[in-house]
């Protein structure tokens, strides 16, 4: 990990279009944890930990609480472990956890695909509603 680039708190915040305090609460809550500390005691991140914090961003909108994300980075890390990889009863279980936020974040995604489908429906009336004022109003 030490031959990866560290960056510091604010390109990171600017990478990951997350605020300074929303990445500050995330590592209080222990989803994200800096890879270092400068000298001067300042945060420093990697590219590891900003795929991380992309991960904890896309979950948001989804409405995945912080122990669910918790534990969906814990099985990802799981996973992904080389120095003690999962046997294969292990691998096997974490990848049907896995599989069960996929099934959660598809259902999600098209709840709400199908809540944009009616706000735009509604923005097109609005639309229309103005379109036709101006014609009978002018």
């Amino acid at each position: 990990m030490t031959d990866q680039r560290q960056m510091q708190i604010g390109e990171v915040a600017e990478r990951t279009g997350l605020s300074l305090r929303t990445i500050r609460h995330y590592e209080e809550v222990g989803l994200v944890i800096p890879s270092a500390r400068s000298k001067g005691g300042f945060r420093l991140y990697t590219e590891t930990d900003v795929e991380r914090l992309m991960v904890i961003r896309r979950m948001k909108p989804l409405d995945f609480s912080l122990e669910e994300m918790r534990d969906l980075l814990e099985i990802t890390d799981r996973l992904a472990a080389t120095d003690d990889p999962p046997a294969s009863e292990e691998r096997k279980r974490l990848r049907e956890r896995l599989d069960s936020y996929r099934k959660v974040a598809d259902a999600r995604c098209e709840t709400l695909r199908a809540r944009l489908e009616m706000a735009e429906d509604f923005a097109a009336t609005l639309r229309r509603r103005l379109q036709a004022d101006a014609r009978t109003g002018a």
